[in-house]
């Protein structure tokens, strides 16, 4: 008798918002790989990979993006 009370849970958001916030997860985890590296195993000298276009430009665009698009996915009606 008890089996018939039990209510199925429900997710907070639908199916398609969590497929969005994934896209946006790998999104931001794609611009902190792009961030990392570019150091030297010594201290003494200089490494200009540091400073690179990807490190610099690109890398924080794509975190910044992949912010946005978890903003997105938590306010997209997955209803429509």
């Amino acid at each position: 008798m008890e089996k018939d009370n039990i209510q199925k849970p429900e997710f907070l958001f639908g199916k398609k918002n969590y497929i969005v916030m994934i896209i946006g997860i790998f999104v931001i985890a794609l611009g902190f790989i792009f961030m990392a590296g570019g150091g030297s195993d010594n201290p003494e000298v200089f490494n200009e990979e540091i400073y690179n276009w990807q490190r610099i430009r690109l890398a924080p665009t794509l975190v910044i993006i992949g912010l946005g698009i978890e903003i997105y996915a938590i306010l997209l009606n997955p209803k429509k």
